[in-house]
């Protein structure tokens, strides 16, 4: 079965890695467009920004929660028709959540998205990975990646502009058109993958209980998507409070954000491999402190550059996290990437919660001060660890 797949992948196979990117930049887009919709979207369903913020919320945690339970028992599927199911489950979803005519059905149709969501980004990656030839895996996976970088750059800028021009509704009736395409493209690109080093899922929530490299990599990425999801999630209220706040430099920021994520995506390509754990603490350094400048900055630093500096910090802490994450546990890559996301997604459904609770009560600079405070606290949890712990490859045994 691997060689009939290292066949397909040298013919075909970078066409199913530019589906399944694709497939990342919808789910992407798709959990993280409210950010960028927060003020209307508040407006025009009745509800505060804090409260608002809970379609990024309930999405993150079913997403994260839902993962590796439905992985395990999916664990017999096919991973193309898993995914082609996964983005339909995503185009109705959007369709859903354009016509909604109240926030409750909204909350529950995100909810519902969301373990999709968690499902994909549980086996994507390692999809990637299985359909090129193996010297070329690890590029796969950087590829798919880069999509994070593709959705800050164009997809949340473009569903402002989008927004702007007609209303979030539309926007979101946009994704469930690009949702279908990116569904065809994988049914079209993607070769049939059997389920390859699946587990039970007692076996999947057993992986952290024997692998203390995958617990502690679990923490940092904890720490992380709290502190910078928490921050970023309130990124446009906190932009809206100076006096160039308008919705075109607002757009711009945005964009600055995301060419900034592509930068650090392509520096950590080249970095990262070589040590995780350092990429990670040089990113997770300049987040926080990119973050403390925008904290006490306020208009005496210009945005726009730390919001590019945010982007880079963020693009080489995301990839150096999925790095150590892979190599903590190479032979059940897929279980702890449900894992993963099981941190990654209820990490950020907290954040978002936590930052909305101290917006609502303290104003909206409290958030990028809680970034500031977790994002330091996953530098040094790395800090702590030894080098051995997180440099070197990890026993598949």
């Amino acid at each position: 079965m691997e060689t009939q797949e290292r066949r397909y992948s040298t013919r075909r196979g970078w066409s199913g890695v530019a589906a399944i990117t694709a497939s990342l930049f919808v789910f992407l887009t798709t959990e993280l467009m409210p950010i960028g919709l927060l003020t209307p979207l508040s407006t025009s369903l009745g509800t505060s920004t804090g409260t608002a913020a809970l379609m990024v919320t309930l999405y993150g945690i079913s997403a994260g929660l839902g993962a590796p339970f439905i992985v395990a028992w999916t664990r017999r599927l096919d991973r193309r028709a898993l995914l082609t199911a996964l983005l339909a489950v995503l185009a109705l979803g959007n369709v859903v959540t354009a016509v909604s005519p109240d926030y409750p059905l909204v909350l529950l149709t995100r909810l519902v998205t969301g373990f999709a969501s968690g499902v994909f980004w549980a086996i994507g990656v390692s999809m990637a990975m299985r359909i090129v030839p193996e010297r070329h895996a690890s590029r796969a996976a950087a590829v798919v990646m880069s999509g994070i970088s593709v959705a800050a750059v164009v997809g949340i800028p473009l569903g402002t502009v989008v927004e702007s021009v007609t209303d979030w509704r539309s926007t979101f009736l946009i994704w469930a058109g690009l949702s279908v395409l990116a569904l065809l493209a994988v049914a079209a690109a993607v070769p049939s993958l059997p389920p390859q080093n699946t587990v039970t899922l007692r076996e999947v929530f057993g992986l952290p209980r024997r692998n203390a490299r995958l617990r502690l990599v679990l923490l940092v990425v904890v720490l992380f998507v709290l502190g910078h999801f928490g921050a970023y999630t309130f990124v446009r209220p906190f932009l809206e409070g100076g006096a160039a706040a308008t919705p075109a430099f607002i757009t711009v920021c945005l964009v600055v954000f995301g060419v900034g994520g592509a930068v650090g995506n392509a520096i950590a390509g080249w970095t990262v491999p070589r040590s995780p754990r350092t990429g990670y603490v040089v990113g997770g350094s300049g987040l926080a402190a990119t973050l403390l400048l925008l904290a006490v900055g306020r208009g005496e630093v210009a945005p726009v550059v730390l919001l590019a500096l945010w982007g880079i910090s963020y693009g080489i802490t995301q990839l150096s996290q999925l790095t150590m994450t892979q190599a903590a546990a190479p032979g059940t890559f897929e279980a702890a990437m449900s894992l993963n996301t099981l941190a990654y997604n209820t990490s950020i459904a907290i954040g978002a919660f936590v930052a909305g609770l101290l917006v609502d009560g303290l104003g909206v600079t409290s958030a990028v001060w809680f970034g500031v405070a977790l994002t330091a606290a996953s530098v040094l949890v790395a800090l702590s660890t030894r080098r051995t712990t997180s440099d070197e490859p990890a026993p598949t045994g």
